[in-house]
């Protein structure tokens, strides 16, 4: 009984936490402002790597390297956004509105009160994904057939990598604790590594060797390479088309079991280290 109580109020702490999260995300304007920017930002976002492959190519989107580029940058939105927005979360609440030492002597788990606070960005990027998608199919006429689409691989995929990027979220929220307010170079250091290393616009055969070897140790990469299998139906990876979606998927989701408890033990450290020595509402701004 004991843990059913508690699971519910896990549940209950996400479910709220997920309401502020998407109050504080669209309360800056005016619901027809919001959504207008929700369609604009991703496809303009989307159009710098567009016209920069078009002038390159000299105008050849019908390539499917162009489709694999496309695929692969409209679904790392979510490493980026989610990666952010949950770790900006100990910065927003500590800084901005001064309120974590409330959240913390309330009756619920930090732990499960990031999680609900990325809800709202997941949100917002799954829109943001399926307009650039949209844009892609309608605009620039990427070859995506959408009755061969993998929909099940596809669903699964999108859920495992949502889950990942939390876990990464909240290993850096943990970092975020114990640092000054710049803090946001590390999660835009992050995002910026992994979309190196793990493929999310050209294939890691390319890469160096020891670049090769990390980016097959991070559960993003066999992510985006399901998700590309799963939209496009294949793979221009020469070292990835070497393994069936099954064997990636049991790949995945051994590396991400290995990174949701590392990403555990890191925040409970910090975390520790931060109660310990008075850093949980302290300020940093200068």
């Amino acid at each position: 009984m004991r843990i059913l109580d508690k699971t519910k109020g896990n549940i209950r702490t996400i479910r709220t936490a997920g309401w502020l999260g998407w109050a504080i995300e669209s309360n800056w304007t005016d619901p027809f402002l919001f959504a207008v920017y929700s369609i604009v930002r991703p496809i303009a976002s989307s159009l710098i790597l567009v016209v920069m492959y078009y002038v390159i190519t000299k105008g050849k989107t019908r390539l499917d390297l162009f489709a694999y580029i496309y695929v692969g940058n409209a679904f790392f939105m979510y490493v980026y956004n989610v990666l952010f927005g949950i770790s900006w979360v100990i910065h927003e609440d500590r800084e901005h509105y001064q309120m974590i030492k409330y959240i913390y002597v309330s009756p619920i788990r930090m732990y499960y009160y990031l999680f609900g606070r990325g809800i709202a960005k997941m949100i917002l990027t799954t829109v943001a994904v399926t307009i650039t998608m949209a844009f892609g199919l309608l605009v620039l006429r990427i070859p995506i057939n959408l009755t061969g689409v993998n929909y099940p691989l596809l669903l699964l995929s999108v859920v495992a990598g949502i889950f990942i990027i939390t876990c990464l979220g909240i290993l850096l929220a943990g970092v975020t604790m114990v640092t000054a307010h710049h803090s946001w170079a590390l999660t835009e250091g992050m995002a910026g590594l992994f979309y190196l290393a793990c493929g999310a616009i050209y294939p890691i055969d390319i890469l160096p060797i020891w670049l090769q070897y990390l980016s097959k140790v991070l559960p993003l990469t066999y992510w985006l390479e399901l998700v590309r299998r799963a939209v496009l139906g294949k793979s221009l990876s020469p070292t990835l088309s070497g393994y069936s979606s099954l064997q990636l998927i049991l790949i995945m989701a051994v590396t991400t079991l290995v990174l949701a408890l590392f990403s555990h033990w890191i925040y409970r450290s910090i975390e520790y280290i931060a109660r310990k020595h008075g850093k949980i509402d302290q300020l940093t701004n200068y």
